[in-house]
């Protein structure tokens, strides 16, 4: 986060940043961890089970999940060391904070819905896990992790409503770092995200078992 946070000071020409912004670049930094973890975590959940998939017959889902529990377990203790921060900058903690509750959550499954969908680009298509590592870096310079959402520049505005993480991490930030409940677009905006993906994987579920059990008995 202090590597981040000077190159920030240097790009935006010296100029310091306040408290809170130092507070959202570290809550931003680490929720944006977790759903970068989910992702190469589902990437590697269904190929490196392979013959576990082959010799049992379990859900396939269960592996995504297990890849957003690892996840999870390493996105908690970090929450601890945000409180820690949030109390050594200084900035008030108010009850509208436990907001960011249901925005983790809402996080959570728009995580399980990248997880199941990069573990199947992975069975189909071998070299998903070599492009990961750009495909999250660019995701993070383009999401209100270095910035505010409402800091953004104009060309990033202009595609906000096409990048899920706009409002899934504007929310958290709004609600964490400075105790504010974000607008009521921008909560259905992340829900909306969270639960088109969730569902659009789900589909995918059910019509790649409908195309597996005809070409069996076909």
């Amino acid at each position: 986060a202090a590597i981040y946070y000077m190159l920030v000071v240097i790009v935006s020409g010296g100029r310091q940043k306040g408290a809170d912004y130092l507070a959202h670049l570290i809550a931003g930094l680490f929720a944006y961890h977790f759903v970068s973890g989910s992702m190469s975590g589902g990437a590697r959940s269904i190929v490196g089970y392979g013959k576990l998939i082959a010799n049992h017959s379990f859900p396939r889902l269960l592996l995504p999940l297990a890849a957003i529990n690892v996840s999870l377990r390493k996105f908690l203790p970090t929450l601890v060391v945000y409180l820690g921060f949030h109390a050594v900058l200084g900035l008030p903690f108010s009850p509208v904070q436990l907001m960011a509750i249901p925005a983790f959550l809402i996080l959570m499954v728009f995580g399980f819905g990248l997880a199941c969908l990069f573990a199947t680009l992975q069975v189909y298509f071998r070299d998903t896990r070599s492009f990961l590592p750009y495909i999250t870096r660019v995701w993070m310079y383009t999401s209100p992790v270095l910035f505010f959402a409402q800091d953004a520049e104009s060309i990033l505005r202009g595609v906000m409503p096409f990048n899920p993480l706009f409002s899934l991490l504007t929310t958290w930030s709004d609600a964490l770092v400075r105790g504010q409940i974000s607008s009521v677009g921008t909560w259905l905006m992340a829900l909306g995200w969270a639960f088109v993906l969730a569902i659009l994987i789900n589909l995918a579920n059910v019509i790649g078992r409908y195309v597996f059990s005809r070409a069996i008995l076909g």
